[in-house]
């Protein structure tokens, strides 16, 4: 009997040996970060992996922001939908809207029993993905703002102080003629035209973009950017243009390697952009608070963020939300963010994250890298500069981007193109509404 039960034990632990390991659950993960930004997006999917053995990120380039969602809305309709979509932050209401498509991160993580504070996130970023109850319905990821860069040895050649960037538009006016005296070609060029000079444009002078806080208080809301501070700005930059001193690069980030390449001297983009300088820039930089005017009371007030925040498809299995919310509760350790934030520009999402970069000493070996905290926190939020939440603005912005590009290029004047932006963008918003009432 004792040789039976022997036997019988060992062919047991024999098949336990043979028996292969369960398989890990596939977390399939659906981005639009390509170049720089996509390799370290790539390390971090692999830092998790290795991190545990249950669980598989998968990560996956699907094109622009726009491109990303478009495909998400479709293979979500066919039932294939990822498992996490990035979507940029003027998707958030249309995805809020998504009604039966998203599952709500705070549901996400209380239903896993993951740790999940809304309290322990910079209050800039908790405030564009909360809803009005205060619940977070999106992950914080690559949160960013828009930063002013500029070419020190440009400016040294052009007989400028490199280290007393220009912090008014009075001052970027007068740095552009030297730089172009200096036979400087491209003198200055932005990335997102609408995200700048639209949108943190109006947070920054403490403007609205819209009534209602913005969107915020309602899905009834109008775009109000046509105001004579607005139409002054977009003018100065129509007239820039035409002497040779704004260079127009596109809709999206194509600034951003006019300037890290060296082309342009001047250059307003989103802190992620430093990534791309960092590996490509072959001079002298420095990052800097975006300008403002000096005329206008009140400014300047504070950033609004960009970037993209992650979310949840809905009609998934429990056991793949459990590697979900594991992979969400990895993302927000401070350790990981802080490598993010030096690694990329973006701003660290957690004030853990931020206090232990401060204590690194990194800061002080790269002052710049603080600025993008300090500018979105300069002063205590509004409700011009809180964010914003417009149904459809991806297509919004489209519109905003066509008339903007009509007064850059002389074809209407500063007043006609936002009056025109307004108009159209507003039909936008009455659809959206209609759609969801």
């Amino acid at each position: 009997m004792r040789r039976q039960l022997t036997a019988a034990l060992l062919a047991a632990l024999a098949g336990a040996v043979a028996t292969p390991a369960a398989a890990q659950v596939e977390i399939q993960w659906w981005h639009s970060m390509g170049g720089a930004l996509g390799e370290a997006l790539n390390e971090l999917a692999a830092k998790f992996n290795d991190s545990q053995k249950e669980y598989k990120v998968v990560a996956t380039y699907k094109g622009s922001y726009p491109e990303s969602m478009t495909a998400a809305i479709a293979a979500f309709r066919a039932g294939q939908a990822p498992h996490i979509l990035q979507v940029f932050e003027v998707g958030t209401a249309t995805m809020m809207a998504a009604k039966g498509a998203i599952k709500p991160v705070y549901q996400l993580m209380k239903e896993q029993g993951e740790p999940f504070d809304p309290k322990s996130y910079l209050p800039v970023v908790t405030g564009y993905y909360s809803d009005q109850q205060g619940n977070m319905l999106s992950f914080p990821f690559n949160s960013s703002t828009v930063m002013f860069y500029i070419n020190k040895d440009a400016f040294r050649k052009a007989g400028l102080d490199p280290n007393k960037p220009p912090r008014t538009w009075k001052e970027v006016l007068a740095a552009a003629d030297k730089l172009k005296a200096a036979g400087q070609e491209c003198v200055y060029t932005t990335s997102w035209p609408s995200w700048k000079h639209i949108e943190n444009f109006s947070a920054w002078h403490n403007l609205p973009i819209g009534t209602k806080e913005n969107g915020f208080g309602g899905l009834d809301t109008q775009f109000v950017f046509n105001s004579p501070v607005h139409v002054k700005h977009i003018a100065m930059l129509a007239e820039m243009a035409k002497k040779g001193q704004f260079t127009y690069a596109g809709r999206t980030n194509q600034g951003d390697a006019k300037f890290s390449s060296g082309e342009c001297a001047m250059f307003t983009g989103s802190t992620g952009a430093q990534a791309g300088i960092r590996k490509a820039a072959k001079f002298d930089w420095s990052i800097n608070f975006i300008p403002y005017h000096d005329d206008v009371p009140g400014a300047p007030q504070n950033s609004i963020i960009g970037g993209a925040s992650l979310w949840v498809m809905s009609g998934r299995k429990p056991e793949e939300y459990k590697g979900v919310a594991r992979f969400f509760a990895f993302l927000s350790r401070p350790e990981v963010q802080m490598e993010w934030h030096m690694k990329t520009g973006y701003v660290p999402i957690t004030m853990a994250a931020y206090e232990m970069t401060k204590k690194s000493g990194f800061y002080e070996r790269d002052p710049g890298a603080e600025l993008a905290v300090k500018q979105l926190t300069n002063k205590a939020p509004t409700a011009n500069s809180k964010g914003l939440r417009f149904g459809n603005f991806v297509q919004g912005r489209t519109v905003i981007e066509e008339e903007l590009e009509a007064a850059f290029a002389g074809k209407k004047s500063a007043k006609a193109a936002l009056d025109d932006a307004v108009k159209r963008a507003n039909e936008i918003l009455r659809q959206f509404e209609a759609a969801n009432r």
